[in-house]
């Protein structure tokens, strides 16, 4: 019986070293993305809906700050969740598993979430009053409240097992799985129980650290540590 070594394909260039360093810059990009929007959003998350439209109102352009990062982040949470796992995956599978699991439909669910703020910002840009704002954010259709559970439940619990599933797999420094680890929890108390936006910043900012950990680890690994070469 033989058998014969697999090369990178000769029909094409490898691309294996071009998407380490795409990994390992998408990376901390949402994280960091949603640690601004949180510092920057113009109301609590716990304000009640003539509230939260009168300071979004005040300051619009944050509203608009705000719709641009939640863009970014929303391009960039769900690739930078699979580039973890597939390093954790090796060592920590079922860990990896359910962590993903939880994620990725708890970051898809943001891009559900923003039309709330989209509505913010469009309805006094289009003239609307305040009262006319809030009946408008009011009546946000039942997949919305559905997303915001997915997103809560998703993100929270799915980053603390990706954090857990990193330091199982020894894949980063102990500390950068730990800051994954404290990131949303920290987050949580932040938006929902004690609103605070310079403590939400250094929680989502804890993730972006960690994340940002891992694509230097990327970045060190050799091409087909990371990803078998094509077959020809």
């Amino acid at each position: 019986m033989t058998t014969t070594a697999v090369r990178p394909s000769s029909t094409g260039r490898d691309a294996r070293t071009a998407s380490r360093w795409l990994a390992a810059i998408v990376l901390p990009v949402g994280p960091a993305a949603i640690a601004l929007l949180r510092y920057f959003l113009p109301y609590d998350t716990i304000d009640d809906s003539s509230t939260i439209v009168s300071k979004t109102m005040a300051d619009q352009d944050r509203a608009s700050l705000v719709l641009w990062l939640g863009f970014i982040a929303i391009l960039t949470l769900v690739p930078a969740a699979f580039a973890v796992g597939r390093l954790t995956r090796r060592r920590a599978p079922w860990l990896t598993a359910v962590a993903l699991f939880l994620l990725v439909p708890g970051y898809l669910s943001l891009g559900w979430l923003t039309g709330g703020d989209i509505s913010l910002w469009a309805g006094p840009e289009s003239g609307l009053d305040a009262g006319a704002v809030t009946r408008l954010y009011d009546t946000m259709h039942p997949t919305t409240d559905l997303a915001g559970v997915f997103f809560v439940v998703g993100h929270v619990l799915g980053t603390i097992l990706l954090g857990i599933a990193m330091w199982r797999s020894r894949v980063v420094a102990k500390w950068a799985a730990l800051a994954v680890i404290v990131s949303q929890p920290i987050h949580f108390v932040a938006a929902v129980i004690v609103p605070n936006h310079t403590v939400d910043l250094i929680g989502w900012g804890l993730q972006a650290a960690g994340f940002a950990a891992v694509g230097w680890a990327i970045l060190r690994m050799r091409d087909n540590e990371w990803d078998p070469p094509a077959v020809p």
